[in-house]
């Protein structure tokens, strides 16, 4: 079959991705064959808008069919890796070898020798494209993706959060800008810990009004845990796609000073109990390290599909 390949240059195109992820998430059993619609989002509009600053075309093409409907994405969260996300319907080997190859043109990073590098994400179980990604010179590389879930109707872990602390959605109590500076505070201090203060960039927290404007966020589902002294402590945001009944968590994260009182946890049973208020039968989170994936699987989430790196450069 012919495909037509182009950049995602309009909002159209971008709209046509976002359901061209969510049909194959349906399609895929609600596993994560491709991005869900959610990491789209989230992308676009904090990866793209706050860290990366470049234009969706140079990291978003779609593969359009002779049909018209699209039959594939390649995208990247940055130079120097690749998605393939490609509809069941339409997998197949001459496929993958042209997004690879696209991806090598499109996608690759300069190296400081002056080569270029390019990731692949494969799935651990997919033989025929792990296959094919050695016959092209790629090696599997090491800080896999866990990508776990769990059916909603699974027992909640009964969990309180220690004296003086309370769990809430962002945006409850204080004005909006005091609510956004804390939250862009501790999420520095979650993902940061051992940076030096004075690296933080204090700008109100106006880079998080950009995860605001994603079409699936929800203030409601946006959590916090604050400290008796009123400082947000831990934090999770998830993301309720009410056409695949999926909540996915991303990201969750607590302040180092605040670590081992069961914040995580709590935060993410009370997220868990309100996904099932709204109808939610799946929650998804994915995680790398060791931490992460105990955090995880202690609220629920055993089970997992594992997206591996694959790594050329030439």
């Amino acid at each position: 079959m012919r495909y037509d390949i182009r950049p995602c240059l309009t909002d159209d195109d971008f709209w046509r991705a976002r359901q061209f992820l969510r049909d194959a998430y349906l399609a895929n059993g609600r596993r994560d064959r491709c991005w869900q619609t959610f990491r789209l989002d989230y992308w676009r509009w904090h990866g793209l808008e706050n860290i990366v600053r470049r234009p969706l075309q140079e990291f978003l093409f779609l593969w359009e069919a002779e049909d018209g409907r699209l039959a594939a994405l390649l995208n990247a969260e940055d130079k120097g890796e690749a998605f393939l996300n490609v509809h069941p319907a339409h997998r197949n080997e001459a496929l993958d070898r042209e997004m690879i190859h696209a991806a090598e043109e499109l996608l690759a990073a300069r190296t400081p020798e002056g080569g270029n590098t390019l990731t692949v994400w494969c799935h651990s179980d997919e033989a025929a494209r792990q296959a094919l990604l050695r016959d092209l010179g790629y090696v599997r590389g090491d800080w896999p993706e866990y990508q776990r879930y769990r059916p909603a109707s699974l027992p909640i872990p009964d969990v309180s959060v220690p004296a003086g602390y309370a769990v809430r959605a962002l945006g409850d109590t204080a004005s909006d800008s005091i609510e956004r500076e804390r939250r862009s505070w501790v999420s520095w201090r979650a993902f940061h810990p051992d940076a030096p203060d004075d690296q933080y960039a204090r700008d109100g927290g106006a880079w998080y009004r950009n995860i605001q404007r994603a079409p699936l966020y929800r203030r409601d589902l946006d959590l916090v845990v604050v400290a008796p002294d009123g400082a947000h402590a831990a934090f999770t945001t998830v993301w309720f796609d009410d056409v695949t009944r999926s909540g996915a968590f991303e990201p969750v994260g607590v302040a180092p000073e605040h670590q081992r009182l069961g914040l995580a946890t709590a935060v993410m049973t009370e997220a868990l109990h309100r996904l099932q208020r709204l109808g939610a039968t799946q929650a998804t989170v994915s995680a790398y390290s060791a931490a992460a994936n105990g955090l995880y699987a202690s609220v629920g989430f055993t089970d997992f599909c594992l997206l591996e790196r694959w790594v050329r450069s030439w």
